[in-house]
């Protein structure tokens, strides 16, 4: 599969401790470690309460700064922890510590382990806080909200890109998928306000206890996608996440909550088709979790219900 989009900047624990050395040098000694690459950022453990988020590509800069702009003013409407960043760092120079092109941030580092860890089938717990964060999350934004042209939009918006996805033989089932996604590309647009969306509510952006049985859910975290736009895109979630009968559980609770219609669940099985594709197809050797995610949700939407 293709791999991760090549590093414009090679984010090391050396360069974290030279960064935090010469703006938060209170926090310079503390234990650092690598714990996650991913497509547009890196993530250290700092100490045993912090974490560093750092962007290793451009395109991943103006994310972080969506990140510290509104996750602080979204964080208190939110039944669960987010990371809302308690400092930011700055772009710098060389002239005092190691050159870094962009912001980042330290956020609160969450204990526990992440939902595509958990077996799908042990995921039940996570069903009631997860319905009750997207209930939480899902009221009308700002006119100022960050915009994204792959998340909240119309359907039809993403429609030449899935075509794409599965026009060359890489994505497995890609016929019966794209069977799926042709009839539901025309389900009806949502014509309600723009509402805050995550944008990327998947098992690799969940936290649950490690201990708890079944686990609970602690946080919700990634939110570089967050934008405003159609609430189906989180909804999406109820196939990602969950087996059938987790999923029927989530939507009653999702639907009792905020009044969701068939429209926007028939959309958002349609985005569940949009970020499969992406998962299967773009899922990379360094990060087979997100093509398991992929195998599950693929399953789910495949299977009917």
């Amino acid at each position: 599969m293709p791999a991760l989009p090549p590093a414009e900047v090679d984010v090391t624990a050396d360069l974290a401790r030279g960064l935090l050395a010469a703006q938060h040098p209170d926090l310079a000694d503390l234990p650092l470690a690598v714990v996650a690459h991913g497509w547009d950022n890196v993530v250290l453990r700092l100490g045993d309460d912090l974490a560093l988020r750092l962007p290793r590509r451009a395109a991943a800069a103006e994310l972080v700064r969506h990140e510290q702009t509104w996750l602080p003013r979204l964080a208190p409407h939110l039944p669960v922890p987010v990371p809302a960043p308690v400092r930011v760092g700055v772009p710098s120079d060389g002239t005092r510590g190691p050159v870094f092109p962009w912001s980042w941030s330290l956020v609160p580092w969450f204990p526990g382990r992440p939902v595509w860890a958990v077996p799908p089938a042990d995921r039940s717990g996570l069903v009631a806080p997860l319905a009750d964060v997207v209930a939480a999350l899902h009221r009308p934004a700002p006119p100022d909200a960050p915009a994204n042209p792959f998340r909240g939009v119309p359907l039809a918006e993403r429609d030449e890109t899935v075509r794409a996805r599965l026009g060359d033989g890489t994505v497995p089932d890609g016929p019966a998928l794209l069977a799926l996604w042709s009839r539901l590309v025309h389900a009806p647009a949502w014509d309600g306000p723009a509402v805050w969306i995550h944008g990327d509510l998947h098992p690799a952006n969940l936290v649950a206890t490690d201990d708890a049985r079944p686990p609970a859910l602690t946080s919700v975290v990634d939110f570089g996608d967050v934008t405003s736009g159609d609430p189906a895109t989180d909804l999406a979630t109820a196939w990602l996440t969950f087996d059938r009968a987790d999923r029927e559980a989530f939507r009653r609770r999702v639907t009792q909550a905020c009044g969701t219609d068939d429209a926007t669940w028939d959309r958002a099985l349609a985005w569940a088709v949009v970020l499969t594709t992406m998962l299967l197809r773009h899922s990379a050797d360094e990060a087979p979790h997100l093509r398991a995610i992929g195998e599950h949700a693929r399953d789910q939407v495949l299977s009917g219900a």
